[in-house]
């Protein structure tokens, strides 16, 4: 063990800000703990392996531990020991023999070496975790580092894209880059791999504004995972709020990052990142102690009140951080802020985010939390979306988070697959999904941005998947295919997984188009996952987070030039038509002068849908129309918002349909422009007259726009 006298200057330095930070001349240091005797900082040599010295933190005010290194520089190497009680029973974990990582650390050096040594307890004592255990474990952390933040940023500037005009893209930096052809070997997987010209043009051509990535926070791997010789791949076990994943960098340096998000910006595209902010990675109460629980156990979780050495787990990853605490408000807030400020990211998705805002009596939409963000002037104008669900009790909060949130909502991606795969009854809650899911979110004034519709995303099947699976196959996650959701209102069309069925392959490739159709066309926020465009299969598993191998990493071999061509088509009509992204939500009250109403469905028979009709529980193909020249709207620019009149088509039934064109005030008839029943989707140029009937087959989507009369 290194000397605990001092051979380095120490001066008493200040409790703020919290973390190791690089002034120009030396280092402060500071570190919050209520219940902590003692904190040691211990420096590191440039490996990593061998601990120099061990310096008492010289202060202590308003529970932080701080002091000044006059001589410590960037790049110096340390972690932390603390002292205290070790008492389970009462919430006390302090184990000074555990090397803790900062949780304001900057920047991790090194993996994690999972031995049982990582335990504060003694692994297979009798006593279970009220046994302590002796052994250092610092040969197997990684090692916190001192940054210096100086990055040339240029003409770099935050730019919102408005909500109206976002598209999401959910992508992972690893297995997005693994397998590109045109990105270097040497940086694929990697942030650098992210920002190649190849990887930006594909993003730019198919449209997108917006790239939403996995979580890039330093993680650990479950060891349970490493011993079945798997990783956390999706990356949700966080150990570290401030520093990016070692394992996504390719030269290990912040600036890696910072040059992703500025070329990314440079492309005209928003980085939106993922974050795990309910849970970290030391577990329950015979998890590992890596960071909180050796700092300050009782402060940083949530406990049971009756038995504070159990933890509440309204994650289901065995803790849950305790945002009833305000310092723990506090690290999140400077963490958000950090990415802002230091990073130039552009928004973040809450994982689990109902968690965030639970108070002891439950989910309250004014908690501390949100009450923080709200009136945060650095996160006035960064996109803000909860992934509202947690598995806590009322943890189901679809609609119900502030104004200034957007929100997942599975309601629409249930809805969205259960019609298509042609179950009874879906017309009316697909209507109300489409339109914007006003019923969930129109309420202080919130807009329809504040759904964010999805088909696919990272947890469930891919989106080839979903049309060539009725189960899920996760036996490669070693969990005797237990793990992963079992209700996917999927359908694989007549084959389970690949066939070499032409007839089938052919139905599967268009109900592709027409959940991707039901996507783009439809008000509210727009999220893709990345590979739906090039086929990307994971073999039927619903539930890839171990899966850091070819299942997960996007095969560009793959793609189909059809289907790319097919989705930067619907893109563009999308951003074509401001109609299809309205400011406001859609009720048929507004009217154009023509006397025709905002939004209008049909029955197949051009008859606009009554009551009765709705309640037909076998009918599946429905008409809306969509009148851009209803109401005043103003875009972003406070220019009006003006548009033609679209009319989009579904259907469902494994059947033609022939479907009556509607008989519009001042229109001479429609034009095809989007038709899934064409590979790229691309519409005919004849004119169809109103009154007319057009044969629709069955499972498809089209998109007729109005030709008026001349002089309209």
């Amino acid at each position: 063990m290194p000397s605990t006298a001092a051979r380095t200057a120490v001066w008493p330095g200040k409790p703020h800000p919290l973390g190791a930070t690089w002034d120009g001349f030396g280092v402060n240091f500071a570190l919050f703990s209520a219940h902590a005797e003692r904190v040691e900082l211990c420096l590191f040599d440039k490996t990593g392996q061998r601990e120099l010295e061990r310096i008492t933190l010289p202060e202590h005010t308003d529970e932080v531990w701080h002091g000044y290194l006059p001589d410590a520089r960037p790049g110096q190497l340390y972690g932390y020991r603390v002292h205290g009680p070790y008492e389970p029973e009462e919430g006390h974990r302090f184990n000074p023999n555990k090397l803790l990582i900062d949780p304001y650390a900057r920047a991790l050096f090194g993996g994690f070496k999972w031995s049982d040594a990582h335990y504060g307890y003694r692994v297979g004592s009798t006593r279970e975790d009220l046994s302590f255990d002796r052994r250092d474990n610092a040969r197997g952390m990684p090692k916190c580092r001192v940054v210096d933040g100086a990055f040339t940023w240029g003409h770099d500037r935050h730019r919102p894209v408005p909500w109206s005009d976002t598209i999401l893209y959910e992508a992972h930096p690893r297995g997005f880059t693994m397998r590109h052809p045109d990105v270097p070997k040497p940086v694929r997987g990697t942030f650098a791999g992210m920002s190649t010209a190849a990887v930006i043009e594909h993003l730019k051509a198919l449209g997108i504004t917006s790239i939403e990535l996995l979580p890039v926070h330093a993680m650990a791997d479950e060891q349970h995972l490493l011993t079945r010789g798997l990783t956390n791949y999706w990356g949700y076990n966080s150990i570290g709020f401030f520093a990016p994943e070692p394992r996504c960098m390719n030269t290990g340096v912040l600036s890696e990052f910072k040059t992703m998000v500025a070329r990314l910006h440079e492309a005209g595209i928003e980085v939106i990142l993922d974050v795990v902010y309910n849970h970290t990675a030391e577990g329950n109460h015979l998890g590992p102690t890596l960071s909180f629980k050796g700092i300050d156990n009782l402060s940083y979780y949530r406990l049971m009140p009756d038995s504070p050495r159990h933890y509440i787990n309204d994650t289901g990853t065995g803790n849950t951080l305790n945002f009833a605490h305000p310092r723990v408000v506090q690290m999140v807030m400077d963490s958000l802020r950090y990415w802002v400020t230091e990073m130039h990211v552009d928004g973040f998705r809450f994982d689990l985010a109902t968690v965030l805002a639970r108070e002891p009596y439950g989910y309250d939409p004014g908690s501390g939390f949100l009450d923080a963000v709200r009136q945060d002037p650095v996160l006035a104008d960064v996109k803000l979306i909860a992934e509202p669900w947690d598995v806590g009790p009322g943890g189901y909060q679809v609609g119900n988070f502030p104004p200034g949130w957007a929100e997942w909502n599975d309601r629409y991606r249930d809805t969205v697959r259960r019609y298509w795969r042609g179950d009874d009854g879906m017309l009316p809650e697909l209507a109300g999904r489409i339109a914007g899911s006003a019923d969930l979110f129109e309420k202080r004034g919130r807009r329809p941005w504040s759904s964010v519709n999805f088909i696919t995303a990272h947890d469930g099947f891919t989106l080839h998947d979903l049309v060539s699976f009725n189960d899920k196959h996760n036996w490669a996650n070693g969990e005797d295919n237990r793990d992963g959701h079992s209700a996917n209102c999927s359908w694989n069309h007549g084959a389970e997984g690949e066939t070499d069925d032409p007839a089938i392959n052919a139905l599967r490739a268009r109900q592709k188009r027409n959940l991707l159709a039901t996507l783009f066309l439809s008000q509210g926020t727009p999220m893709m996952l990345a590979g739906d465009e090039l086929n990307h299969t994971q073999r039927g598993n619903n539930n890839a987070y171990c899966q850091d191998n070819d299942t997960t990493w996007l095969d560009w071999s793959r793609q189909d030039a059809r289907l790319l061509a097919f989705v930067r088509r619907l893109i563009a009509l999308r951003k074509a038509h401001p109609v299809l992204r309205r400011p406001v939500f859609l009720h048929g009250r507004d009217t154009a002068a023509n006397g025709l109403k905002d939004i209008v469905w049909f029955n197949s028979q051009g008859v606009e849908k009554t009551a009765e009709h709705w309640r037909n529980t076998q009918a599946r193909c429905i008409s809306l129309l969509l009148n851009g020249r209803a109401g005043h709207h103003l875009g972003p620019d406070g220019q009006p918002l003006t548009d033609g009149v679209l009319l989009i088509v579904l259907n469902a039934h494994a059947d033609t349909v022939p479907v009556i064109l509607p008989d519009v005030p001042g229109g001479r008839g429609w034009r095809c422009t989007l038709d899934t029943r064409q590979p790229d989707g691309a519409g005919d140029e004849r004119l169809h007259l109103s009154g007319r009937a057009v044969p629709v087959d069955g499972r498809s989507v089209l998109v007729f726009t109005l030709v008026e009369q001349p002089g309209l």
